[in-house]
């Protein structure tokens, strides 16, 4: 088991992946590969039938860099550690900090895979990750990342509060789309041990998290919540959007607003005939007895 330290130098749990799952994610990986190398290969053979020897070999070198190579490095770099075999597996290459990585890192990786993957059968790439404390290959030594474990159970990262009653709904109105990956880890893991550390420390990193979160969804945390109430809330609201989207449920409608309620109608004053003689309402009461409907003749 390994550990992200945060600014405040408190562990949070990472979970290294195992050899039979990241061996998988990287038989998925080289499949879909050698899949677009031998499409793309084909397509050239057949497009270039014209050229000399040297030019197609050229041209076979090119493809197999770009496309065994090239390829993957691209896909992990834009994926933020996420390949088709690791989203298949649930696993995320991070730094070694947790953090998410960048080009060179995947360059470092895909390099060095070329050596330890492709050119050996994945031989070097199994024995450096049996050898390794944290299951690393070469490529992931030499480029500081960790090849970790994204979908964790729920009994084994701790028991997350559920936010305060008075909470719910609160926050059904925010953009969540721009808050990534990696900051819903930390939230997740924190709520998962927040109460193992120091009520001090703790309330700090729930500040920072807080902002983090505040800062990605453009709205401010509300002054009267409390920063794990705040995590507690919004966390609960992806994870109810994530279920939603999952079984195809609608959410629920907001109730209609209340109709306007029109004011009593007012008693307009009698009004009197051009002969000069105020005319009585039949339905109005005079001298204080009930009206039967009955007007004298004038």
């Amino acid at each position: 088991m390994s550990e992200l330290v945060t600014g405040e130098a408190v562990a949070l749990e990472l979970r290294p992946a195992r050899l039979p799952s990241r061996a998988l994610a990287v038989l998925l990986d080289l499949a879909v590969a050698v899949a677009v190398y031998v499409a793309v290969t084909v397509a050239l053979m057949a497009s270039t039938s014209s050229l000399d020897v040297a030019a197609q070999t050229a041209l076979s070198i090119a493809t197999f860099v770009l496309v065994l190579v090239g390829g993957p490095i691209a896909v992990e770099t834009l994926s933020h550690g996420r390949s088709l075999g690791k989203m298949a597996c649930g696993l995320r290459v991070v730094r070694d900090d947790g953090g998410p990585i960048r080009f060179r890192h995947s360059l470092v990786r895909g390099l060095i895979g070329v050596i330890e993957i492709l050119m050996t059968l994945g031989v070097v790439a199994c024995v450096a990750s049996l050898v390794s404390a944290r299951g690393r290959r070469l490529g992931d030594v030499f480029a500081g990342t960790l090849v970790v474990r994204e979908r964790v159970p729920f009994s084994s990262a701790g028991f997350m509060p559920p936010p305060p009653p008075w909470l719910a709904g609160r926050f059904s109105g925010l953009d969540l789309s721009a808050v990534p990956d990696d900051l819903w880890l930390a939230v997740r893991q924190y709520l998962a041990r927040m109460g193992q550390l120091d009520p001090r420390v703790g309330w700090a990193m729930a500040e920072r998290l807080a902002a983090d979160v505040a800062v990605r969804t453009g709205a401010p945390v509300p002054r009267e919540v409390p920063p794990p109430a705040y995590l507690a809330a919004v966390l609960q609201e992806r994870q109810a959007r994530e279920a939603r989207r999952a079984f195809g449920a609608a959410p629920a409608p907001a109730a209609p607003p209340p109709a306007p309620v029109a004011p009593p109608p007012t008693a307009l004053p009698p009004t009197a005939p051009p002969g000069g003689r105020p005319e009585v309402p039949r339905d109005v009461p005079s001298e204080g007895r009930p009206g039967t409907g009955f007007v004298p003749p004038a």
